[in-house]
């Protein structure tokens, strides 16, 4: 054994003229929570996918417990567990058919079939609707039933693309519980995600962009790696005030956060300015960087 469970090195796949993974390199280690982050069109689908022996690629190498995917893929099947993005379960099967059928599957026996169902139904809510056809779930409900089908078993690598995408917050939280629980079990899990709060709840995380991988790092060293001193800024017609801040020289980066705007500033910077032409129109306050401002940082810095 290598050590790692998975390994890619020089990654690339093109479709015709796109380049939707660009010489990606990573491994992943036993017993840990890797996550890809990145947004829409960064490349994450397209790696996974590929992992699974759904896609060919140009260049590099890949393996899963050191079975080479592209000549051993049948040996890879067997040990992974993959979800992808869209719902992809038996529309004519109620919930509980449908947990069935993968608990068969994958030859869960009958005594911790029960088991799971039982958890599984709990942490997505749709213990009232197990004798619901699929088809006649709603989005969530159908993205919570596909969760459950693929936890239904424990493989020793789990790959999630965006399992969490139209999951209401709650039922976030308690599916990370239940990774988490994957993981103490000795589960290797690669999950692909959008949303940057779900980057700390990994153990090491690759940022995406445009099929290149920006960084890969523990959450915890994230903020060392923002070299400027960061604002937030809080008030009324934030739009106005986000434009002039991007004309003036003193200022490094300046993003809109929904109802606030952070602005990276040079390390010591003098701030008297700011704050006076800012009094009786929002507040502005030093804070510490989050997953998505070293984020547009790194794309900053990676042209």
């Amino acid at each position: 054994m290598s050590g790692s469970v998975l390994s890619i090195d020089h990654l690339t796949k093109r479709y015709g003229a796109i380049t939707a993974v660009d010489d990606v390199s990573f491994s992943i280690a036993a017993g840990e929570i890797f996550g890809l982050i990145g947004p829409d069109g960064s490349g994450k689908t397209t790696i996974m996918r590929i992992l699974c022996g759904l896609l060919s690629f140009e260049q590099g190498f890949c393996s899963i417990f050191d079975f080479d995917i592209e000549k051993e893929i049948g040996s890879v099947r067997e040990i992974i567990g993959y979800m992808p993005q869209r719902f992809s379960l038996y529309p004519d099967l109620t919930v509980a058919e449908n947990l069935r059928f993968f608990a068969d599957l994958f030859q869960v026996g009958r005594t911790e079939r029960q088991q799971r169902m039982t958890r599984l139904m709990a942490f997505s809510r749709l213990g009232p609707f197990q004798d619901r056809r699929a088809e006649d779930l709603s989005g969530g409900m159908k993205q919570k039933l596909a969760l459950s089908c693929t936890l239904i078993h424990t493989p020793k690598l789990l790959i999630l693309d965006e399992p969490t995408t139209g999951v209401d917050p709650v039922s976030r939280r308690d599916f990370w519980t239940i990774l988490n629980e994957l993981k103490n079990q000795g589960v290797t899990l690669l999950v692909s995600t959008a949303y940057m709060d779900e980057a700390g709840s990994c153990d090491r995380v690759a940022f995406l962009h445009q099929g290149r991988i920006l960084s890969v790092d523990y959450p915890e060293n994230i903020a060392g790696h923002f070299s400027h001193d960061l604002y937030e800024i809080e008030g009324e017609n934030l739009y106005d005030i986000y434009v002039k801040l991007k004309s003036r020289p003193n200022v490094i980066t300046s993003q809109l956060f929904g109802d606030k705007i952070h602005i990276a500033l040079k390390k010591g910077a003098d701030t008297g300015d700011l704050t006076t032409e800012l009094a009786g129109r929002g507040s502005f306050e030093k804070i510490e960087p989050g997953i998505e401002d070293l984020f547009y940082e790194l794309i900053r810095e990676k042209g």
